[in-house]
């Protein structure tokens, strides 16, 4: 079945391709290229981070902390700024300096009393005990969060969906699904591909870690700011955010950059929430 769902997959990908291909010539992808390259250099800066629950991040070196903490981070990155701040920090604070350790030294039972009372919008402290100990279950299976996944990737895949619902099947094994929404039912798993894109890039906002997944194959995290930005850009004229309308915007900005599709999303999103920036200004360039 996997087999299967792969190839079709890959199939309709090389599809949309061939059609985004017909719209984008040389002269305008070379074009957009610029100018997404001077947002990327405008915003992709730490001094943007702040009120992004990515800055949890960069409290811890050893990657397999960084991996547990940018699960929660991005699993809890909905809402407000301040609600997410604060939900990360409670989640992390009960946790201690090393994520890791105090997960592989946790039960079921004393992650329920650990988070006893948390409470993040409709995220209840069994949620929260759900996916950890769902991870925790993942990492003493095969070492790490990033082995887990990369047990589901195939160099042949066109993108990272199959891999991701490999993931969110190993880690919610026997847990209750509140947090890890499946590819494989059409979700778009902004949060998820959020998490990829902390945890597989490298540059000056995203700290990295996971070096075996190849970052050409990561899709956009497709939020309201980002659909609402690419549908304006021409990008898509689907109206859900979902699997399909992710792969189809990251398609194009695969067009753009096929060695790292996802390298504006950071900048863009900076772009969509600033009210003092002309939006209505760069999207006409991007278009020309």
């Amino acid at each position: 079945m996997l087999e299967k769902a792969r190839g079709i997959a890959a199939w309709s990908i090389l599809i949309e391709a061939k059609i985004i291909m017909t719209k984008l010539n040389k002269r305008k992808t070379k074009r957009m290229r610029g100018i997404l390259e001077g947002l990327y250099e405008r915003y992709n800066w730490r001094r943007y981070v702040p009120g992004d629950p990515l800055m949890f991040l960069y409290d811890f070196t050893d990657v397999k902390d960084r991996e547990i903490v940018a699960l929660v981070s991005s699993s809890l990155a909905y809402g407000n700024i301040k609600q997410i701040e604060r939900g990360v920090d409670q989640v992390l604070r009960v946790m201690g300096s090393s994520p890791r350790q105090f997960l592989m030294g946790s039960t079921r039972r004393s992650l329920d009393y650990a988070f006893a009372g948390f409470k993040h919008r409709w995220t209840t402290g069994e949620d929260v005990s759900s996916l950890l100990f769902g991870a925790r279950g993942a990492v003493r299976k095969y070492g790490s969060l990033e082995a887990c996944f990369m047990d589901g990737l195939e160099p042949k895949d066109a993108d990272i969906v199959p891999a991701l619902t490999h993931f969110v099947d190993k880690v919610l094994t026997g847990e209750r699904n509140r947090f890890l929404p499946s590819p494989s039912r059409g979700s778009a798993c902004k949060r998820l591909n959020l998490f990829l894109r902390w945890m597989v890039r490298e540059d000056r906002v995203d700290p990295g870690g996971w070096n075996e997944v190849p970052k050409s194959m990561l899709l956009m995290p497709l939020d309201t700011h980002i659909h609402r930005l690419c549908s304006g850009m021409g990008m898509s004229t689907r109206r859900s955010a979902d699997l399909k309308t992710t792969r189809e915007i990251t398609e194009i900005f695969r067009t753009i950059s096929p060695e790292d599709p996802v390298r504006y999303d950071f900048a863009l999103t900076r772009l969509s929430m600033r009210r003092d920036e002309d939006q209505e200004g760069v999207l006409s360039r991007l278009l020309e």
